[in-house]
């Protein structure tokens, strides 16, 4: 019996068992459908919106797809505060991250946000609403900046752990229970992309996989890949130490996270050559790096049908 493992990305979700059911119901209602559940196959969510967030996101509506393009509903849900770099390495890997995004300081970005349908300025490379960038952006570059930093973190109330040394025992964990199901995928959106790509590259007690599908990856930025020194190069970048079969990216050029530098073939080569499949699509509405619209793309689930081995 096959297996899927989803990671999910930035931001708040709602419960886990919530959050799988959403996605399984979406895939089975994709432009060329896939229902796990009929087809025999089995699947399991890495969760760890719950180490970031204090509660999970109880508006379930948005994140099935029916309310995402509205400035209240988009995965930038949880008021995040920008993250506090604690050495001048990570206040210049914040920056940097950040100058993909906006050319806006924080009180450009508040002021633009009050005008109604402010246009974007020229310099401005992530086509969004200007009430949308800033929540997004702070979002965005705290939950990239714990992972990749391990910061120590918790929500108030709660005791402190390093975020990416958890994230990584729970991926390991969950890896390790679906080992002996194959064919078993791993299907990845967003910072868990680079979740993924970290324990399938970085951790050794990490179990292997057949195959690898990423959503909106910002495994392309320059920042992104420093953090992933010596293991990564770009020469050699493919994980091929734990994934035995393809890694296939599929983007949307003006999704926000990965728009500056979606394609990764060039990026994460095997041995020089270039082996990452990279496919583009097109999302619909404002919000392009939703989960639920990468998953109804029938380029999504025709590779993970293949991947699967379903007739």
């Amino acid at each position: 019996m096959a297996h899927v493992t989803f990671i999910h990305g930035m931001a708040n979700k709602p419960p886990p068992a919530d959050l799988l059911r959403i996605w399984r119901n979406t895939l089975a209602d994709a432009a060329s459908p896939l229902p796990l559940g009929d087809l025999g196959v089995s699947s399991a969510l890495v969760y760890w919106a719950d180490l970031l967030y204090a509660q999970p996101d109880d508006d379930l509506a948005a994140h099935e797809g029916v309310l995402e393009n509205t400035p209240a509903a988009v995965d930038a849900g949880g008021g995040a505060a920008a993250p506090a770099p604690r050495s001048a390495s990570e206040a210049a890997f914040v920056a940097a991250l950040r100058r993909h995004m906006t050319a806006l300081d924080d009180a450009e970005l508040d002021a633009a946000a009050a005008v109604p349908a402010a246009p974007q300025g020229g310099l401005e490379r992530v086509p969004l609403p200007w009430a949308l960038k800033k929540p997004i952006l702070d979002v965005f570059l705290r939950d990239v900046h714990h992972y990749l930093f391990d910061v120590e973190f918790a929500p108030p109330g709660r005791q402190p752990v390093p975020i990416r040394r958890t994230i990584r025992e729970r991926v390991v964990a969950s890896l390790q229970d679906a080992a002996v199901t194959r064919p078993h995928v791993v299907v990845a959106h967003s910072l868990g992309t680079v979740i993924a790509y970290d324990c399938l590259k970085r951790v050794p007690e990490c179990a292997g996989v057949d195959g690898l599908i990423t959503l909106g990856s910002p495994l392309g930025l320059d920042e992104v890949q420093d953090q992933l020194r010596p293991d990564w190069s770009r020469a050699d970048g493919f994980p091929h130490e734990r994934l035995a079969g393809e890694w296939v990216n599929v983007y949307d050029r003006l999704d926000p996270v990965c728009g500056f530098d979606p394609a990764l073939a060039d990026d994460y080569r095997r041995a020089e050559a270039e082996v990452v499949a990279d496919l583009a699509v097109r999302n619909d509405g404002a919000w392009r790096h939703s989960i639920t619209k990468y998953l109804r793309q029938a380029t999504v689930a025709d590779t993970l049908r293949r991947l699967l081995r379903l007739a």
